[in-house]
């Protein structure tokens, strides 16, 4: 009967162990819906948690889910959050960082790796912004030459557009028959007051005939002859029945009203005159750059019909449109242009410069990675450890990026091989997760492989083997650290071997044994047998 009872007890403290593990699944399932965490392995309390110390003697000072980095446990266990066994966080020299994703590595694999590092300094971003546009003439230099009054054209010195003419060039010769009237008439009216009347301006406001002189001189000014020209007439005593129209600015005719023998009214547009002492530059900047752009910035223009040469200029106006299919902006810049080379129509690149930019933190743009939704740099600390930190960054110019917060001054950041860093950490973070025993138990299992070497120093060998299942490795190109009494003498390239490795705390490979095998061509039969004996 005792026998009896005893055994049907054996049957159910199975089940009933069962029945309880259900119930504790049930209640972590429900904790995990209704937003809350179930029970966590003694979740960390201020005060109450003593610093632990693990198998190899490193400070433990916490234990914490990756993936819910921002909960701490005061003792190892199983994660509340997620099917895995909470990690480690050991104490570095420097106290209680907290890191979060960070990750050592080696001084041996960062040379591997190829890791460069640079400053965060503080200084002035001068923001740049490069942009195309086609020259054109300077409106404001633009003169028009009309006729001061209607005659008939004699004589055409400028037959086509684009003829360049400088300041005081006589351009044309026009008859003018209403002067020939209004000059006699003046002359007429002069010699009636014989000695009494002289020059213009010589009779008295009282002398009737000092009236009919100055009318006189009126009317041909009326007529559309400037006071140099009536000078000349007084002084001369002849009539001018011709006017030399000329040039008041120098540059380029950009149109040609008029030919010989046409005859033209008063105030008829005979010559359209572009000056080319500076040139306007049409600049099609993009939309989202048009922050940098101001009234007054320094441009730096070059064509690719003037290599080599540089040509200085300001923004002169910002017009208010945006083209709707290029999405770019106008900007009006004003160049000045040296011996004339630049004319419109010619392509040029621009370069804008912006100095208004405070004193801010800069790091290397290649420093900065970009996931989409936010900007992460990889902070470089002490004893090889790395860590991502996030950064908002500003504007970037000249391969540098400005950071509005996440750094500070003298820190230094990874410019290179920080993807390769970030994949190191996921490495070890997916080893950690896959394993339920302590890292440490995991690292001291031997491995077993065979291959060539490649090369080899002081330091380690290089190694091409086949699949090591034990390690997980297929077959690849690896190197492998040094045993701790160093490489053996005779191990060289090109030498078949048998070696046996471990992973040290850091996942890095290291020899424990090496031996050489015989050349296959000197017994094959040897090595036939090494390849198929098992790991």
């Amino acid at each position: 009967m005792n026998s009896r009872i005893r055994i049907v007890r054996l049957m159910l403290t199975p089940l009933a162990l069962a029945l309880i593990g259900a119930g504790l699944y049930g209640a972590y399932r429900y904790g995990q819906h209704s937003g809350m965490p179930a029970a966590a392995p003694a979740a960390a309390k201020a005060g109450d948690a003593k610093p632990a110390t693990a198998e190899d003697g490193r400070k433990v000072l916490y234990w914490h889910d990756p993936m819910v980095p921002g909960q701490r446990f005061d003792k190892p266990g199983k994660s509340p959050f997620m099917d895995m066994q909470l990690v480690p966080v050991y104490a570095e020299a420097g106290g209680d960082r907290g890191d979060q994703g960070g990750v050592a590595v080696s001084a041996r694999l960062q040379q591997s790796l190829g890791v460069r590092t640079g400053e965060v300094v503080e200084g002035t971003l001068s923001r740049q912004v490069a942009a195309v546009g086609s020259i054109a003439f300077n409106e404001r230099d633009q003169v028009v030459v009309q006729a001061r009054a209607a005659g008939f054209v004699e004589r055409l010195y400028v037959r086509a557009t684009l003829d360049a003419v400088s300041k005081g060039q006589v351009l044309a010769e026009l008859y003018v028959p209403d002067w020939v009237a209004a000059q006699e008439e003046f002359l007429a009216v002069r010699g009636m007051q014989g000695a009494d009347v002289g020059s213009a301006g010589s009779s008295t406001p009282a002398s009737p005939a000092g009236s009919l002189v100055d009318a006189a001189r009126q009317r041909m000014r009326l007529a559309g002859m400037n006071d140099a020209q009536i000078a000349r007439v007084e002084t001369d005593g002849r009539v001018q029945a011709r006017l030399a129209v000329v040039a008041p600015a120098g540059g380029v005719v950009t149109e040609l009203a008029v030919r010989e023998g046409m005859t033209v009214g008063m105030g008829a547009p005979l010559f359209r005159i572009g000056g080319l002492g500076t040139v306007w530059a049409n600049a099609e900047v993009p939309e989202s750059q048009a922050a940098v752009l101001r009234q007054g910035a320094k441009v730096e223009a070059s064509s690719p019909a003037l290599p080599g040469v540089l040509f200085k200029g300001t923004v002169q106006a910002i017009l208010p449109e945006v083209n709707p299919v290029t999405r770019t902006l106008k900007a009006r810049v004003e160049l000045a242009n040296t011996g004339g080379r630049l004319v419109p129509g010619m392509f040029i690149t621009m370069r804008f410069t912006d100095m208004r930019a405070a004193r801010s933190l800069l790091v290397p743009s290649e420093a900065v990675i970009q996931t989409g939704q936010r900007a992460v740099v990889i902070l470089a600390e002490a004893n090889g450890r790395f860590r991502p930190v996030d950064v908002e960054t500003g504007g970037e110019s000249g391969g540098q990026t400005e950071v509005k917060r996440g750094l500070t001054a003298g820190q230094r950041v990874v410019i290179s091989s920080q993807f390769l860093i970030d994949s190191e950490a996921s490495l070890r973070g997916v080893l950690a997760r896959m394993v339920d025993a302590p890292a440490t138990a995991a690292a001291a299992q031997v491995h077993h492989g065979s291959g060539v070497v490649v090369s080899v120093n002081d330091t380690g060998a290089l190694i091409k083997h086949g699949n090591i299942p034990s390690a997980g490795m297929g077959a690849m190109t690896m190197e492998y650290a040094a045993p701790k009494g160093g490489m053996p003498k005779g191990v060289k390239a090109g030498d078949s071997v048998h070696f046996e490795f471990t992973m040290n705390k850091d996942f890095e490979s290291v020899l424990t044994a090496i031996t050489t095998m015989p050349a296959p061509d000197a017994r094959a039969g040897a090595v036939g047998a090494i390849k198929g004996a098992k790991p």
